[in-house]
């Protein structure tokens, strides 16, 4: 997580991954911790991170608590600060790397290899072992250097997903654009889910597979 605004599209791919039986080594990098507390309430904590996901995992899009079930023995935590983590190594075992949400920030220090805490060395060590990276990039308007920075990371091989929740899978809460966005990004690197109905390609509009 960077410290783009949209942590509710952090929490449904952390849930969906977690559903899926994936295991998930998290980084929030210090911005996005104050754009957690912006947004939620939720001061993250190093010491106590397991009880802060679980608050935060378990409210909808909307800032309630809903009916979310949510497992956490899959999470391994790593802070942002921390360059000798596992995730900052090649040797690593891991299938790939997801930003949600990705800042211009980090979209740029990605871009340009700057690796200046663990989550842009982790970005770095995924492109250069080729694994999947997706960068779910949610400012706007997007400037010509940022978007220079974009083309950049998607000749390097990473996959740019903007935070753009569409409106033909049959939207009827927030929750549900939220899950769109979620969802394409899982899709982005083959994980399995049932976020958001898919397109039919006909005038009945979306299905449910």
């Amino acid at each position: 997580m960077s410290g783009a605004s949209g942590t509710p599209y952090a929490a449904a791919v952390l849930r969906a991954l977690l559903a899926a039986g994936e295991s998930v080594d998290l980084v929030v990098s210090r911005a996005s911790r104050l754009t957690l507390l912006d947004e939620t309430g939720i001061a993250f904590r190093d010491a106590h991170y397991r009880d802060d996901l679980r608050e935060w995992l378990t409210r909808g899009a909307d800032g309630k608590p809903d009916t979310f079930d949510v497992d956490l023995d899959g999470v391994r935590h790593w802070s942002a600060g921390d360059l000798a983590a596992g995730p900052s190594s090649g040797s690593y075992r891991a299938k790939g790397m997801l930003i949600v949400p990705a800042s211009t920030a980090c979209v740029a220090g990605v871009a340009l290899g700057l690796s200046k805490d663990l989550l842009q060395r982790a970005a770095s060590v995924t492109l250069k072992e080729r694994r999947p990276l997706v960068v779910a990039v949610r400012e706007t308007p997007l400037d010509g250097v940022v978007l220079r920075h974009l083309v950049a990371l998607d000749d390097a091989g990473a996959r740019v997903v903007p935070a753009s929740p569409a409106f033909y899978a049959g939207a009827t809460h927030l929750q549900d654009l939220v899950d769109f966005v979620a969802g394409r990004v899982l899709d982005a690197v083959g994980v399995e889910h049932r976020l958001y109905r898919r397109w039919r390609g006909d005038l009945g509009g979306a299905r449910t597979d």
